[in-house]
Formats: C-alpha cells, sequence, structure tokens
C-alpha cells in the first residue's frame, strides 16, 4: 500500500490529498496544528516522515513551505512530487522535489520546475522556461516560452 504523509491540512492540502489519491496513493494522512483530521502537529515532522513512502509540504504560503522542505531535507526524508493524471507534463520536463502540478496544467518542452513548486489548475509554462524553488504558478496563470518565474505568479498573470 503506496502511503504519503501532506503537511497542512487546510484547503490545498485536501487538493494535494486528492492528487495523491489519483496518483495511486492509498493511506494519506496530514499533520497539521489545527485539522482535526490530522494524525499529528507539524512539529513531530521529522518523528513521522520516515514511516511513509512519500511527504510533501501542501503549505501555499511560499517561505513557509520552503522552511519545512528544508526540515524534511535535512532529515533525508522521502520527499515527493506529485503530477495529477489529468495535467500534461512533457517527457523533456525537469520536476524538483516536493512540487506539485494539478489538472489542467500544461507544462511543456525542456522547462524547468524547482523544488517545493505549485502548478495550480489550468496554469501554463510553456518551453524553456524556468519555474524557480518554492515557486507557485497559480490557477490559470501563464509563464511564456524562455521565461523565468520566482514566488507567487498570479491567477491570471502572464510573465512575458
Amino acid at each position: 500500500m503506496k502511503s504519503i504523509l501532506i503537511i497542512g491540512a487546510g484547503g490545498h492540502g485536501q487538493v494535494v490529498a486528492e492528487c495523491a489519491e489519483a496518483c495511486g496513493y492509498e493511506k494519506i494522512n496530514f499533520l497539521d496544528d489545527y485539522h482535526p483530521d490530522a494524525v499529528g502537529v507539524i512539529d513531530q515532522l521529522e518523528a513521522a516522515a520516515t514511516n511513509y513512502d512519500g511527504v510533501i509540504v501542501s503549505i501555499g504560503n511560499n517561505e513557509i513551505r520552503r522552511k519545512l522542505i528544508t526540515r524534511l531535507q535535512n532529515i533525508n526524508a522521502p520527499l515527493m512530487s506529485l503530477i495529477h493524471p489529468r495535467a500534461y507534463v512533457s517527457p523533456t520536463v525537469a520536476i524538483g522535489p516536493g512540487s506539485i502540478v494539478l489538472p489542467g496544467a500544461v507544462i511543456h518542452t525542456n522547462v524547468h520546475i524547482g523544488i517545493g513548486c505549485i502548478v495550480s489548475i489550468g496554469a501554463l509554462v510553456d518551453h524553456d522556461a524556468i519555474v524557480e524553488d518554492f515557486s507557485h504558478i497559480n490557477t490559470g496563470a501563464i509563464v511564456g516560452a524562455g521565461k523565468r518565474a520566482n514566488g507567487k505568479v498570479e491567477a491570471g498573470q502572464v510573465v512575458k
């Protein structure tokens, strides 16, 4: 049974859980300081992470996501990336650990997606673009061919 630990059980965490299920994970648990369905709190991250096939951070805030992923990297936790089966990702794309690509996203030829990135529903990343570590390409945003995205690209925004 494939298992994944999701750090953060809020709205984005629920989206990540659905993506994990679509990717074939059967045991899906959360760490969260406030959510009643969580199996523990975020301070238990180091102890809990090694009990799963994979771990992913589902915190929308780029800086908090970076800090938590760094903690996971420091203990060599099995940091996973998830690509929803209804996303198109070119076979020439490089995706860093801890990133997620959601349904309807299109990532084209020779793109580099960094560590801990979010590529939201319907986002488009054209050929030869770079999405830097811990960035978030929000719903319907577009990163043009050969362009570089850093931080948060807002819903509907175009990086050209």
